[in-house]
């Protein structure tokens, strides 16, 4: 199955800049949600200087510290982050990168703040059904840090993995943040993933207060997560009143900024969840998100037997794959489809926008009919970020007339259509990312003619 997108940005131009962050007031991306080298299935080479030089490669300002939860990493970041004033912090001494291709990139301790975060799995029994569902938690200082870990400890082992599993009430939860540290920010991670998540197909439920009961109060954001977008979280009515963020959940410092938020406020851990919690267009200004298409759940289907089903199509073989004849992996399009009261179309008012992009390093492969990972992708990419800064940057700010200087101008080509939401994509499903597909045509000589004449 092949989806054709058009355009889906929902902003005039995009304001996505990367900033020193000694202004009082300024643009920055935050992406809230990362995972250290103590999670399951992560990079080995997460350390606290080599996230530092991706966020000034990826035009991130604000990053996640991930996994505050886990003993070991909490002692690296006590021993490698001093405070900055602001409820975030800043790396000590940023040692010179293992990595060449970091070489000859320039960070200092200024280019980056970090947020101390953490991501935690509940799986508890709660009216006759197991309930699966992540959380992540935001923290000001240590001290709030020491004293969630502290109650935590009692429940289950945190030194087990980055992203402890806790046999507990998420309910429950909620309420031991509150009493013992109110000024972090609790927020339902990637809310619509089968297995894990407050919506769920496979562990979830159907309302938030159903989860979260008399709790529900403090919850006021919610993480769409990579395989839907604000757009269809937006025909949900009942979550109107909360803040859609978006974050890469990334687990290793080349996927950070994926997904992201971009403010314009003062640089502080209170002056950003302010703009969370008001959802002020003038300080929460949109987020970035992945065609959601691409996201490994966004459609149904069995990926074994390369089965891809629309909700529509899952219900007429009545959830059943017609190969293997076993239950097929709901998606999150079809649990959106099932909890929605709006068409699409029909959003309410008071909402944030957001931009759909793809990262830069699958742009290059594209251009290059080469894999994301190779080498000669990654000599191209670092060839376009020295050019030009950061990927952000590239990505949405950059005249596609001076990337077309660089070549192959087939990159330029990528950009503008990825720009206009020219997209070809053979959605998610069971686990495996989608593949989109920039180059699926003839008019690549055509485009790439006219660029050269505009330049």
């Amino acid at each position: 199955m092949l989806i054709f997108r058009s355009s889906k940005y929902f902003l005039e131009k995009s304001p996505f800049i990367f900033i020193n962050l000694k202004q009082s007031k300024m643009k920055y991306v935050a992406d809230l949600h990362i995972h250290s080298k103590f999670s399951r299935a992560t990079s080995r080479e997460t350390s606290f200087d080599s996230l530092a030089y991706w966020a000034k490669i990826k035009g991130i300002s604000v990053l996640a510290t991930g996994d505050f939860t886990h003993p070991e990493w909490l002692f690296l970041a006590k021993e490698k982050l001093e405070p900055a004033g602001n409820g975030f912090f800043r790396v000590k001494n940023i040692l010179p990168p293992e990595n060449g291709y970091l070489q000859n990139t320039e960070v200092s301790k200024e280019d980056v703040f970090f947020l101390l975060t953490a991501e935690i799995s509940f799986i508890y029994s709660k009216k006759g059904k197991v309930r699966k569902i992540h959380i992540l938690v935001l923290a000001p200082d240590f001290e709030s840090v020491d004293k969630l870990n502290s109650k935590l400890a009692c429940i289950g082992n945190l030194r087990s993995d980055g992203r402890p599993i806790l046999g507990y009430d998420a309910k429950e939860f909620v309420k031991i943040v509150a009493n013992t540290c109110p000024r972090c920010v609790v927020i339902p991670a990637h809310i619509w993933t089968p297995w894990f998540s407050l919506f769920g197909a496979n562990s979830g439920f159907d309302t938030i207060e159903e989860c979260f009961e008399e709790t529900t109060p403090f919850i006021f954001a919610l993480e769409t997560g990579l395989s839907s977008d604000p757009s269809m979280n937006w025909r949900l009515s009942s979550l109107d009143n909360y803040t859609l963020v978006s974050n890469s959940d990334a687990h290793s410092p080349s996927k950070i900024g994926r997904e992201a938020n971009v403010f314009d406020t003062e640089p502080s851990y209170d002056a950003m969840v302010d703009a969370i919690k008001s959802k002020d267009p003038e300080k929460f200004l949109h987020t970035v998100e992945f065609f959601p298409e691409e996201g490994k759940y966004h459609y149904d289907g069995h990926r074994k037997c390369n089965v891809i089903f629309s909700p529509q199509e899952t219900i007429q073989h009545k959830h059943v794959c017609p190969r293997c004849g076993k239950k097929l992996t709901i998606g999150v399009m079809h649990r959106v489809e099932s909890l929605a009261d709006r068409e699409k179309g029909d959003y309410s008012p008071n909402r944030i926008p957001y931009i759909n992009l793809i990262p830069l390093n699958e742009i290059v492969a594209q251009a290059l009919s080469k894999t994301s990972e190779c080498k000669s992708v990654w000599d191209l990419y670092f060839k376009f970020i020295h050019e030009f800064g950061n990927e952000h940057e590239i990505l949405t700010k950059v005249p596609i007339q001076d990337m077309a200087r660089l070549s192959p101008e087939q990159v330029s080509i990528a950009v503008d259509r990825m720009r206009k939401g020219r997209v070809k994509i053979i959605p998610g499903h069971d686990g495996e990312f989608g593949k989109i597909r920039l180059f699926d045509d003839d008019t690549v000589e055509e485009e790439a003619q006219g660029q050269l004449k505009l330049f």
